[in-house]
């Protein structure tokens, strides 16, 4: 058996992943409940905001945590193309589950839709990018403490989402993202935890990509993204502020006219 670390590079990775999962909680929650007091385009466009701060905050927070994850007597590559397809994942089955929410009438039966789904994405999303790890030996899996990750993932996204459509002051949005981050963070170590390699040393090169080669500079450019994104939505006025704004303008109209 190797042995695992998941921290081979201290508290850095597992502090900058739950920093990036809960920026894009945030985020996404913000996002979710501009979608809930917009229609139309507005509604669909912040909804698809949402999806992709959720998505890419989770893959970053994912993919960044395993830049500190080695094992002893082996290498570790990964696959570009299915590393790229775990993204992709997480954005579709998360888009998923917010749109559940965000159009359902059935707010309930939305939550509990869009939480499974969601959350089987985010579930989906992990082992996808396991299963792209290459290194010289066996993968295992313990079934107790991969469904127990699932369990997690499931729980968080639908805690996130009632949150979404049920919390309202910037304070609570706050709490909630920590709190939705620590979750995350707590599937993915779990997964993580589940995880036992058999080594089989070899001289061989490992095919795909090192971490610092591909993942680094693709979560370097996703964390800009969320950053990115977070100041437009920090800026944009609320639909509250656009009507007072326009309330405010309609008395000079009035007297102009």
């Amino acid at each position: 058996m190797g042995h695992l670390d998941h921290a081979a590079l201290g508290w850095l990775t597992p502090t900058l992943s739950y920093v990036m999962a809960c920026i894009g909680a945030a985020l996404g929650l913000r996002c979710t409940m501009r979608a809930l007091g917009a229609t139309g385009r507005s509604r669909r466009n912040w909804l698809i905001t949402a999806a992709s701060a959720i998505g890419t905050g989770i893959w970053t927070m994912h993919f960044v945590a395993m830049l500190g994850f080695s094992v002893s007597g082996t290498d570790i590559r990964y696959d570009v193309p299915l590393t790229i397809a775990s993204l992709l994942v997480a954005m579709v089955v998360v888009s998923a589950g917010v749109f559940a929410v965000g159009y359902g009438r059935d707010r309930v039966r939305a939550l509990l839709l869009g939480g499974l789904t969601t959350g089987l994405g985010v579930a989906s999303m992990h082992y996808l990018g396991m299963a792209a790890v290459r290194l010289h030996g066996g993968v295992h899996y313990e079934p107790a403490l991969v469904g127990l990750s699932v369990l997690i993932a499931v729980v968080a996204a639908t805690a996130a989402l009632w949150a979404a459509l049920n919390i309202k002051s910037p304070v609570a949005v706050t709490l909630a993202s920590l709190i939705m981050g620590a979750a995350v963070s707590s599937m993915h170590y779990t997964g993580m935890f589940a995880v036992s390699v058999r080594v089989s040393p070899s001289g061989d090169v490992l095919p795909g990509a090192t971490a610092m080669q591909f993942i680094f500079p693709l979560a370097v450019g996703l964390g800009s993204y969320l950053f990115l994104t977070s100041a437009f939505v920090a800026l944009s006025p609320t639909t509250g502020e656009r009507e007072a704004s326009a309330s405010a303008q309609r008395p000079v109209e009035n007297v102009a006219s």
